[in-house]
Formats: structure tokens, sequence, C-alpha cells
């Protein structure tokens, strides 16, 4: 009976801190999914928001339609910032990029001539190892690396986002994000 009790003591703890750490694995991961999905909305909310506005905040310079769309960069105004400002604006410039430091954000308020891809940032989230975007065009249903301002007539219908993720030092890849453009009209 002595030799027994100890015996149940090791089973019991034993599996406690088995119990624990799976417990906090899950929590550890639930955190990264929510961040990740976090993440998602709202790169989801600035891209259904965008407009089409013309202006020259993404080159110097340039005029047009301000949309340009490149595979590891997106520049548009959108009406739907991803952190609004204190006092209502109606147009905004946002800039989303991946640099050695990650995901960089970065938001000017409109009518404005500086260049908003040389802003300070608004947001940076090293987590994020890896983001890939491709347009979907009007006519020809494809789907493409790029979308120049100067070239396009008016804004992709679609913009597919894929985003990876480090987590505890193993990067995760995301299902790719379709989000659709809203057809708004100046």
């Amino acid at each position: 009976a002595l030799s027994i009790g100890p015996a149940l003591l090791v089973v019991v703890f034993g599996g406690g801190r088995v119990g624990l750490a799976a417990w906090g694995r899950g929590e550890a991961r639930a955190m990264a999914l929510e961040h990740d999905r976090s993440l998602e909305q709202l790169l989801a909310q600035t891209i259904a928001g965008a407009f089409p506005y013309r202006g020259n905040v993404a080159r110097p310079g340039a005029s047009g339609l301000l949309f340009v769309g490149e595979p590891d960069r997106i520049t548009l105004v959108t009406v739907a910032p991803p952190i609004p400002a204190s006092t209502p604006i109606a147009f905004t410039a946002v800039h989303v990029s991946r640099d050695e430091q990650g995901l960089t954000v970065r938001q000017l308020v409109l009518p404005n001539p500086d260049p908003v891809d040389r802003t300070a940032p608004v947001l940076r989230d090293s987590a994020v190892v890896a983001l890939r975007f491709r347009y979907l065009g009007k006519e020809a249903e494809t789907w493409s690396d790029r979308w120049e301002m100067g070239k396009e007539d008016g804004l992709p219908r679609a913009v597919e986002i894929r985003l990876a993720t480090s987590v505890s030092g193993r990067v995760v890849e995301q299902p790719p994000l379709v989000i659709s453009v809203r057809a708004l009209t100046p």
C-alpha cells in the first residue's frame, strides 16, 4: 500500500504536468490565430474601402488614379484607414509592404503632396515573414502580380493576399485571402 501511493502520485502529477503543457501550447496557438485573423481583418477592411482617388501621393510628379499594386506592396486610397484619425477624414492614402522589420503600414491624410511610402509607419508587425499580393483584372478575369496607375483603367475587382507569420519559430502560411474591391465612383 505504501509503494502504490507514491506511484499513483507520480502518475497524477506527471499527467497534470502534461495537461498543463498542452494547455499552454493551445493558448499560444489560439493567440497566434487571433493575431493572424485580426491582421487579415485590418488589411481586408482597408482594401475593401479602396476609392478611385486621383492624385500624386504615390510618386512625386505623378498623377492619375492612385492604386499601385506590386507583388510585395500596395499603395491605395481608402475610406477605411487601418488606424482611424481622431477627427473624421474622407480619404487616407495607405501603403502596405513587408521589409526587414516585418509588415509595415503607413498612412497619410489626403489631400497631401507628400509621398505616402516615406511617412512614418503607423503599424509594424515583426511576426509577418512573407506577404504577397495579386490583382484581379476587369476584362480578362485573370490575376496579375502588378496593378499600375496610368496603365489600368480603374481599380481591380479583387485583391488576393498571401500572408505567412512566424509562430514560436515556425513559419505558418495562411490560406489566401481574397478581398473584393467595392465599386465606388468619385
